[in-house]
C-alpha cells in the first residue's frame, strides 16, 4: 500500500504489518528491517519504510497509581486516550504536542516537546522506564540512567521497537485552561513578551511570516495556566473536569493545488492576527481547544492538496535567536513562499543524547509543496545552520544528509551505536537511510 506521514509526501510502497503479540513483533524483526508506526502522525517519512509495523493493537492501558500519577501503558495508547480516561480523575499529561493523537510509543520515539519546554522539559523528563524489543526479540526494560534509555528518547524508533512505557501524569483539577493574549506588533516585541512571561506554565505564539517592513515577525502569544476549581465561574464549579466535546468540520477530499496560493494566504494572515486583536486579553479556554486547535479539523492536512505540505522546525540556541530568527522572517517574505500555519515557542535548557530542544527559540512552518516553497528550504536550512540550530526529524522530510550531519554531530555517535550493536540491520526508517543514519 502507498503510505505516508501527515504531509502525505514522500509516499512509499509499503507492506503494513500489525502484530498482536511480543511473539508476533520478533518473529517480524527476524524477517528483516522495519521501522515501528504509532498513529502516522510524524510528518515527513520518520515512521515509513518498506516494512513498517502498525502498534496499533497494542493499546492497553495496564496500571495507573492514583496517588503518583504514574501510568503504565503499551505503546500503541493516544494521548488523547489517556485524557480521556484519566482527566475525569484529576490527571492530564505533563507534556504534550499539538496533537492527542499521536502514540505514546511515537511520543516517547520523538521525545516531543510542548507549550510548557521552558518550564517542564520534554515529554522524555514525565517518562520513567521503557521496554523496548531489541533485534533478536528480547524485551529489555530501559531505566532513565540506562544507555537505551536515552538513546530511545528522540531516537526515532531506531533503537527498537518499544512495546510499552511508565510515565507520570500531572494532577490537575479542572479541564480549564486560564489563557491570557499577548499582542506583538514585530519579532523583537514577540521575544521580548516570551522572556517577560517566562514564569507562565504554558506560552505559544502564533506568529505572521508574511507582512515584512516594521511589522515583520508580529505576533499573538497566549500564555496559559491550569485553572483550579476555586478560580472557575460558578456554573463550571460542579463538574470542574467535564468539558463540551468539540465538534468541529472534517475535511472529505484533498483540495484543489490552488486553494493554498500566497494570496490566500496572505488574507488568512490579515484576518487571523485582526480578528484575535479584538479579543478579550485573558478569559477561560477548555483544555482541547488550547492544546489541540487543530484537532477539531478531521484531516486538516487535506487542506493542502494531494502533492502534501512541509513543515520546516528549527531550534535556535538563544544567544543567536533574535538574529536566526530575523533573517529567516526576512528569507520568506522576500521569497513570497507562505507559510499557512506558523508556531514560535520558547525552549527551556535540555542536555540529551538525541532530543530536538536546545535552550533557545523554535520556530514551526507549513509549507504547501510548490516549487517556490522547495527552493526556498535549502536557503532556511542554510540560515538555521549558520546560527547554530538544529531540525526536528518528526516533522521533516526532506532535509539533506550533510546539512543534517553538520547541525547535529550527535548522530554520528547514534550511527556508530546502531552499527556496532546490529539495530541498523533490523531498524530503518525511509528517514534513517536519506540521512544516513
Amino acid at each position: 500500500m502507498n503510505l505516508s506521514g501527515w504531509g502525505q509526501f514522500p509516499t512509499l510502497d509499503a507492506t503494513v504489518l500489525h502484530p498482536r503479540t511480543e511473539a508476533d513483533v520478533a518473529r517480524t524483526i527476524a524477517q528483516g528491517p522495519l521501522i515501528a508506526r504509532g498513529m502516522g502522525r510524524a510528518y515527513g517519512d520518520a515512521a515509513i519504510a518498506r516494512r513498517t509495523l502498525s502498534m496499533r493493537h497494542f493499546n492497553r492501558m495496564i496500571a495507573f497509581d492514583g496517588d503518583t500519577g504514574q501510568l503504565i501503558a503499551e505503546s500503541g495508547v493516544t494521548l488523547g486516550e489517556i485524557i480521556d480516561a484519566l482527566l475525569p480523575r484529576g490527571w492530564f499529561p505533563a507534556v504534550t504536542p499539538g496533537t492527542k493523537y499521536v502514540s505514546l510509543g511515537g511520543a516517547i520515539a520523538a521525545d516531543v516537546h510542548g507549550k510548557n519546554h521552558h518550564k517542564d522539559g520534554s515529554f522524555g523528563s514525565f517518562v520513567d522506564w521503557i521496554d523496548v524489543m531489541g533485534p533478536e526479540g528480547t524485551v529489555t526494560r530501559a531505566m532513565a540512567g540506562d544507555d537505551l534509555f536515552h538513546w530511545t528518547l528522540g531516537g526515532m524508533g531506531l533503537t527498537g521497537i518499544i512495546l510499552r512505557a511508565a510515565i507520570r501524569l500531572r494532577r490537575v483539577e479542572s479541564g480549564w485552561i486560564h489563557q491570557n493574549l499577548h499582542i506583538a506588533g514585530n519579532l523583537s516585541e514577540a521575544i521580548d513578551i516570551f522572556e517577560d512571561t517566562a514564569a507562565a506554565t504554558y506560552s505559544v505564539g502564533w506568529i505572521d511570516t508574511v507582512t515584512g517592513g516594521a511589522q515583520m515577525g508580529r505576533s499573538l502569544i497566549m500564555t496559559g495556566e491550569h485553572s483550579t476549581r476555586a478560580q472557575l465561574p460558578l456554573d463550571k464549579r460542579a463538574r470542574p473536569l467535564a468539558v463540551p466535546r468539540r465538534k468541529g468540520p472534517g475535511v472529505p477530499f484533498n483540495f484543489p493545488a490552488f486553494a493554498l496560493n500566497p494570496l490566500s494566504v496572505r488574507l488568512f494572515n490579515m484576518a487571523y492576527y485582526n480578528a484575535n486583536i479584538r479579543r478579550p486579553m485573558a478569559g477561560l479556554v477548555d483544555w482541547d481547544s488550547y492544546f489541540y486547535p487543530l484537532d477539531s479539523i478531521d484531516s486538516w492536512n487535506r487542506i493542502y492538496g494531494a502533492r502534501g505540505f512541509m513543515q520546516f522546525q528549527c531550534a535556535l540556541p538563544l544567544e543567536s535567536s533574535r538574529a536566526g530568527l530575523d533573517a529567516l522572517l526576512k528569507a520568506i517574505s522576500d521569497s513570497g513562499a507562505s507559510s499557512f500555519l506558523s508556531v514560535l515557542k520558547r525552549f527551556g535548557a535540555q542536555d540529551s543524547r538525541l532530543s530536538f530542544p536546545t535552550e533557545g527559540y523554535t520556530l514551526a512552518l507549513d509549507f504547501p509543496r510548490s516549487q517556490r516553497a522547495i527552493a526556498l528550504m535549502p536557503l532556511l536550512d542554510k540560515i538555521t545552520a549558520d546560527h547554530g540550530g538544529r531540525f526536528y526529524l518528526a516533522k521533516d522530510s526532506r532535509v539533506r544528509a550533510g546539512t543534517f550531519h553538520q547541525t547535529d554531530p550527535r548522530w554520528t555517535s547514534f550511527a556508530a551505536m546502531r552499527r556496532e550493536t546490529g539495530l541498523a540491520r533490523a531498524f530503518a526508517s525511509a528517514q534513517s537511510e536519506r540521512l544516513s543514519l
